[in-house]
């Protein structure tokens, strides 16, 4: 695996490779890596002549209420899962490299972006579009690989990549799930014995609404009542919002047809956790 830390190494290393005709596939994270990282790798390999991940804490990312400072970083943790998962190109830039100096242009994001989490996370969207502008230009890939589990932040990069005409393709890869469907994240480290008993019923209730909503398209608005009393009923924690939208545009849905994104957050004591599931209704 080649590690690369600035952003001329990185561009002379892809001019290289796109002359030799070689496919890239592209994982951006912000480390710590995990299981959802390491299934966006899985997805790329046979996909790609070269993956690339990069591990950049985007700044731009945070807002007020949100430490950069104490984002939890493991240099030595990610550069031996990323060798291990079979990381052709790991790119550690540093933040001089990604903004060498103020920016003269602000990324502002107007869409898909005032619902969910994304409404109490003002700027952070636009931050996200900053960064992946960038690091597209640098990396030049053929695909940029991201997970289900954030669909928020899906929808915007396909929106990104649609409005600005980048030549990438965005690969959807599917939540990465503990064996009885909890979604896997770094947040279930903080959830009590009790409160991890009760976590899985988070799935199962998305899987009984997108079923019902298969078998009933015209009543949304129950589907989301039951699935919001499930999670009250059979858990300790307060559910913060329980929504359904149009997918990738989130928007309300008029007519219950095309993908629909049907999404929850729950505040446990220490953990606050995110899950969706996607219906296709034709």
């Amino acid at each position: 695996m080649i590690v690369l830390k600035n952003v001329h190494e990185m561009k002379e290393f892809i001019k290289e490779s796109k002359s030799k005709g070689k496919k890239i596939g592209f994982v951006p994270t912000m480390g710590f890596l995990h299981e959802g990282h390491l299934a966006l790798v899985d997805r790329a390999k046979p996909e790609n002549d070269l993956v690339v991940m990069s591990i950049f804490v985007n700044p731009l990312q945070f807002g007020p209420n949100e430490d950069f400072e104490r984002y939890p970083r493991d240099e030595e943790h990610d550069y031996k899962l990323a060798k291990d998962t079979g990381v052709d190109v790991l790119f550690i830039p540093g933040v001089d490299d990604i903004y060498p100096k103020a920016l003269s242009i602000h990324m502002t994001v107007k869409e898909r972006v005032n619902v969910l989490c994304g409404k109490k996370r003002e700027g952070h969207f636009d931050g996200v579009v900053t960064v992946l502008t960038k690091l597209f230009h640098i990396i030049e890939p053929d695909a940029a690989y991201f997970g289900l589990k954030d669909a928020q932040q899906v929808a915007v990069v396909e929106g990104l990549v649609e409005d600005f005409f980048f030549p990438i393709e965005i690969v959807r890869v599917p939540t990465v799930r503990e064996r009885e469907g909890l979604a896997k994240s770094s947040r279930n480290v903080y959830l009590s014995d009790q409160e991890r008993i009760e976590a899985p019923v988070i799935y199962h209730s998305l899987t009984n609404a997108a079923n019902s909503l298969c078998n009933n398209k015209g009543d949304i608005k129950s589907v989301l009542q039951e699935l919001r009393q499930c999670i009250e009923l059979n858990t300790s924690g307060i559910v913060e919002y329980v929504d359904a939208y149009t997918f990738p545009s989130l928007t309300l849905p008029k007519q219950i047809k095309g993908e629909i994104l049907i999404a929850v957050a729950v505040q446990f004591k220490q953990a606050r956790l995110i899950d969706n599931i996607i219906v296709d209704l034709g």
